[in-house]
C-alpha cells in the first residue's frame, strides 16, 4: 500500500491557520484528509467543528474528512488512524497536523523518521508555516519559536499583508529569506489558497531538486562571496557583513527598530549555502557530518544537499531535521552538467567557520 503523505501546519495565533483548516475540512474538494489537531490541553481553536465528548475525539465531516484533536501522543493517534483505516473503519487519503502557535514542529517531523511504524505508513509531504504580515516583526524579534518555525519551512505563507505597505511586506519578505532560503513565500487572503498549492508540495522528498531561491542569491546587500574562496568551496552569502553592526548588545527588543531598512535584523535563525566542485570522500564527509549533527543537532533545523561524491555516477541526496538525518542515491548527472555539491544549512546561530572548513576537508 502507498504511504499516506502527511502535512505539518505551524504558525502563531492568528495568522490563519484555522481558516485554512476550516477550508480544508469543509470545502468539496474530494480529498478524504484527515486533520489533527495537535492541541495539547490547551482550549479548541475552534469549538463549532470540534465538538466532541468521546475519548477518541474523532469526527467526520461531511465532505468525507475526518477532524480528530489529540491530547495525548502524536504517535499513538497516528497509529490508531491507520489501524481504523487498515480495518477499514476510517477512509482518508492524507493527513495535515496542525500544531499550537508556539510549537516547534521539529519533534512532529522527528516522530516520521525516528518510528518505524509510523515511517512504514507515512510519508512527511511538506512543513507549511503561516506567517502574518502585521504582527511578524515584532513575532520575529520577541519570539525564537516564531523564527524556528520561519527555518523549519518547506513552503510560507504570508497572510494579512493588505493590511500593511508594500514596503512593510517586501522587508518581511527579505528577512525571511535570510532566514529560510529554500521556502518558497507566497501572500494568500484569507485561506484562499488553492489547495494544490498547500498539499503534494514534496518538501522532504529526497529528491534532486534543491529549492533555493535564485533571487536569495544574488542579494542586492550581500557580498555574493564571503571569504572563504579558497579552493572552489564557497559559500554564497555571508552575514558577516552585519554582525559586526549588530554585536551583543541588541537583544532585539521589538522597540529598538522602526520599520526601517531589513538588514537591521540579524536573526539567530540563518542560512548559509556551501558549493563545491571538488567531489566529497564519502567516509571523511558522513564522519563530519555525524559529528556536526551530534554536536549542534538541536540547533540545526533544516539541512539540505546535492552531493557530487566520489565513487557513483548518481548524484547524492541528502536532508535532516535536527538530529536526523537521511541520504539517497538520486539520478544520474547528466551528461556535461557541472558536478557541482550544493548544500544549505537553516539554524540557530550555527559555527559557519567551522562547518564550511569541515566541509572543504571532507572534499576528495
Amino acid at each position: 500500500m502507498s504511504l499516506i503523505p502527511a502535512t505539518i501546519l505551524t504558525g502563531f495565533l492568528g495568522s490563519g491557520k484555522t481558516t485554512l483548516l476550516k477550508r480544508l475540512l469543509s470545502e468539496a474538494h474530494g480529498q478524504k484528509i484527515a486533520v489533527i489537531e495537535n492541541e495539547f490541553g490547551e482550549e479548541n481553536i475552534d469549538n463549532d467543528i470540534l465538538v466532541t465528548e468521546s475519548k477518541e475525539q474523532i469526527v467526520q465531516m461531511s465532505n468525507g474528512c475526518i477532524c480528530c484533536t489529540i491530547r495525548e501522543d502524536l504517535r499513538e493517534t497516528l497509529q490508531l488512524l491507520a489501524a481504523k483505516r487498515r480495518k477499514g473503519l476510517l477512509d482518508f487519503d492524507r493527513i495535515v497536523i496542525e500544531t499550537t502557535g508556539l510549537a516547534d514542529p521539529g519533534p512532529v517531523a522527528q516522530t516520521f523518521f525516528m518510528d518505524e511504524e509510523i515511517a512504514e505508513t507515512y510519508l512527511i509531504d511538506s512543513i507549511i508555516t503561516l506567517v502574518d504580515a502585521k504582527h511578524a516583526p515584532q513575532q520575529l524579534n520577541d519570539r525564537q519559536e516564531a523564527r524556528r518555525q520561519v527555518g523549519f519551512a518547506d513552503q510560507i505563507f504570508l497572510s494579512k499583508t493588505d493590511l500593511v505597505s508594500a514596503e512593510e511586506t517586501d522587508a518581511l519578505i527579505h528577512r525571511l529569506k535570510h532566514m529560510n532560503p529554500r521556502a518558497p513565500i507566497k501572500a494568500v487572503h484569507f485561506g484562499e489558497v488553492p489547495l494544490n498549492e498547500v498539499l503534494d508540495l514534496r518538501g522532504f522528498n529526497l529528491n534532486a531538486k534543491l529549492d533555493i531561491d535564485p533571487d536569495f542569491l544574488k542579494d542586492e546587500d550581500d557580498h555574493s562571496h564571503c571569504d572563504h574562496d579558497h579552493n572552489h568551496g564557497h559559500c554564497e552569502h555571508g552575514h558577516d557583513h552585519h554582525d559586526h553592526a549588530h554585536g551583543e548588545h541588541c537583544n532585539h527588543p521589538s522597540h529598538q527598530h522602526g520599520q526601517g531598512h531589513h538588514h537591521h535584523h540579524d536573526d539567530d535563525v540563518k542560512s548559509f549555502v556551501y558549493r563545491a566542485e571538488r567531489p566529497f570522500d564519502p567516509a571523511k564527509l558522513e564522519d563530519f557530518l555525524g559529528a556536526i549533527v551530534n554536536i549542534y543537532g538541536p540547533r540545526m533545523l533544516r539541512y539540505k544537499g546535492v552531493l557530487h561524491m566520489v565513487g557513483t555516477e548518481r548524484k547524492v541526496i541528502f536532508q535532516g531535521v535536527h538530529q536526523l538525518m537521511g541520504s539517497d542515491l538520486g539520478p544520474q548527472w547528466a551528461e556535461g552538467e557541472a558536478r557541482t555539491s550544493k548544500m544549505v544549512f537553516i539554524g540557530i546561530d550555527l559555527p559557519q567557520d567551522i562547518l564550511l572548513q569541515g566541509l572543504e576537508q571532507c572534499l576528495a
